[in-house]
C-alpha cells in the first residue's frame, strides 16, 4: 500500500518550516531529498568501515570494497544490465556523458561525422558534443519538435545518414516532462546502424528502467535525483562499445601495468574509473535504490502520474497561464510563465509563501531560444509530494498574480 504520509516520516528535511510556513518542496528534478536510510548509510561507513577501496589486504578495505563492489551489482540490478562490469560510477550524468564524448569520440568520430541530438536536451547533452565535434571536425544535427514538446520522429529519422556516429537524446526533458519514445528512436537507429546514447537523469527516479528492453548502447543518471548523495553517478555501457573506446581519464585504478615506456590498461570497468572511487557515496546510491525499490518503482510512476495530472488540472485553470509542454503522459515537471509576471519575481515570492520551485533557463537554453522565452517557472513532484501541496502551489501563483494586477 502506497502512503505518503508514511513515506514523509523518512525525510526529516520535509517538516521543516521556511519564513514560518511549512516548506513545501517542488524542485525534485533539481535534486530529491534523501531518506534517513541513505544518510545513515553514509554515516554508518565513516564510522565503522572506511578505508580505501580495492588495493588494501586489511580488513575495513576489504570490507568497503565488499560495499562498493556489492553497490555495482545493486545498479546492474535497478536497470536490468546484463553484467555489473557495463557498470561504470562516475560523478554524475554530466560526467557520464563527457565520458562518452571524449573516449568514443576519439574512437569513433572523424571528419565529417554527425552527432544528432534533439531540440529539448539538456547543457550537458548539448555542450560536450559540441566540444568533442570541435576536436573532431564533426558535426552537430539538432532534430526539432513540436508545439506540444514531441520531437518529430519523421524529421529525427530523416537526420540519420552514413555520417552519423552517434544520436543523444533524453529519455525524459526536465523542461517540458515530455517521455521521448527512446525504445522506438534505438530500434529505428539500430536499424541503420547507429548506436544510441540516453540521458536517463529524469527518468530513473520516477519509472523503472530497463536498459536491456530498451537495447540502449548506453544509459547515464545521477545519483542525487534518485534519492541518493551528490557527486556519484552511473555510465551504463555495452561491453563492445566500452571495450573499444580508450580510457576516459588517467592515473591509479585503471591500470595493469605502468612503466616509463608504457601502460596496460585495467578491464572493465574500471578502465574508466581512474583514482579513488567515490565508494561512500556509491554504497549509499545502492542505499537509495533499494530504498525507491522498497517502495516499489510501478508504485511510484502510478502515484506521480496521478500527482502530475491533477497539477496539470489546477494549474491549467488559473488565468494568464501558459504550461510549456503538453504532451500526453509527460513526467513529473511543469514549467510554466502566468502574464507577463517574470519567472524570477514568480519563483522569488512563491518562496516566500514557502513554496520551493526552479526559475530560470533550467540549463536548456537552446530550447528557451526556440520557444521565445528567457526561461520558466518550473515545479517538480516526487512520490513523497501531496496533493495538498498542489493545492498550495496552484493557490500561491493566483495570490501571487494578484499582486501584480
Amino acid at each position: 500500500m502506497f502512503d505518503v504520509n508514511e513515506i514523509r516520516r523518512d525525510f526529516p528535511i520535509l517538516s521543516r518550516q521556511v519564513y514560518d510556513k511549512p516548506l513545501i518542496y517542488l524542485d525534485n528534478a533539481a535534486t530529491t531529498q534523501k531518506p534517513r536510510q541513505v544518510v545513515e548509510a553514509i554515516t554508518n561507513e565513516y564510522y565503522s568501515v572506511n578505508a580505501n577501496v580495492h588495493r588494501g589486504v586489511h580488513f575495513l578495505s576489504q570490507q568497503a570494497t565488499e560495499l562498493h563492489e556489492a553497490a555495482r551489482e545493486a545498479v546492474r540490478a535497478f536497470i536490468n544490465a546484463g553484467s555489473a562490469d557495463e557498470i561504470v560510477f562516475t560523478r554524475g550524468t554530466t560526467e557520464s556523458i563527457n565520458l562518452i564524448a571524449s573516449s568514443f569520440g576519439e574512437a569513433f568520430v572523424n571528419q565529417g561525422d554527425e552527432i544528432t541530438i534533439t531540440a529539448m536536451e539538456h547543457h550537458s547533452n548539448i555542450v560536450p558534443w559540441q566540444m568533442m565535434a570541435a576536436r573532431r571536425g564533426a558535426k552537430l544535427r539538432v532534430a526539432p519538435i513540436d508545439e506540444r514538446g514531441e520531437i518529430l520522429m519523421d524529421e529525427l529519422l530523416g537526420l540519420i545518414s552514413d555520417r552519423t556516429r552517434l544520436i543523444a537524446v533524453a529519455h525524459v526533458s526536465n523542461v517540458l516532462g515530455t517521455v521521448n519514445p527512446v525504445k522506438q528512436i534505438i530500434s529505428s537507429a539500430h536499424a541503420k546502424g547507429v548506436p544510441v546514447l540516453v540521458d536517463g537523469a529524469q527518468a530513473v527516479p520516477h519509472v523503472a528502467v530497463d536498459v536491456r528492453d530498451l537495447d540502449a548502447d548506453f544509459y547515464v543518471f545521477s545519483g542525487h535525483k534518485v534519492y541518493g548523495p551528490t557527486g556519484i553517478g552511473v555510465l551504463y555501457g555495452k561491453r563492445r562499445w566500452l571495450e573499444a573506446m580508450p580510457p576516459y581519464q588517467g592515473g591509479g585504478e585503471m591500470i595493469k601495468d605502468v612503466t616509463f615506456e608504457r601502460t596496460t590498461y585495467n578491464d572493465l570497468p574500471y578502465k574508466f574509473e581512474a583514482g579513488t572511487p567515490d565508494y561512500v557515496g556509491s554504497n549509499a546510491l545502492a542505499a537509495a535504490l533499494r530504498y525507491v525499490t522498497s517502495i516499489g518503482m510501478d508504485d511510484i510512476a502510478a502515484y506521480e502520474r496521478r500527482l502530475t495530472d491533477y497539477a496539470m488540472q489546477r494549474l491549467a485553470a488559473i488565468d494568464g497561464i501558459r504550461i510549456f509542454g503538453t504532451s500526453p503522459g509527460k513526467g513529473a515537471v511543469i514549467s510554466f510563465l502566468v502574464g507577463g509576471i517574470h519567472h524570477l519575481d514568480m519563483g522569488t515570492l512563491l518562496d516566500r509563501l514557502g513554496i520551493a520551485v526552479r526559475t530560470g533557463h533550467h540549463c536548456a537554453e537552446p530550447l528557451m531560444h526556440l520557444l521565445g522565452i528567457e526561461g520558466t517557472v518550473r515545479a517538480s513532484f516526487s512520490f513523497y509530494n501531496t496533493m495538498d501541496e498542489v493545492d498550495a502551489l496552484a493557490d500561491g501563483i493566483v495570490r501571487v498574480a494578484r499582486m501584480f494586477r
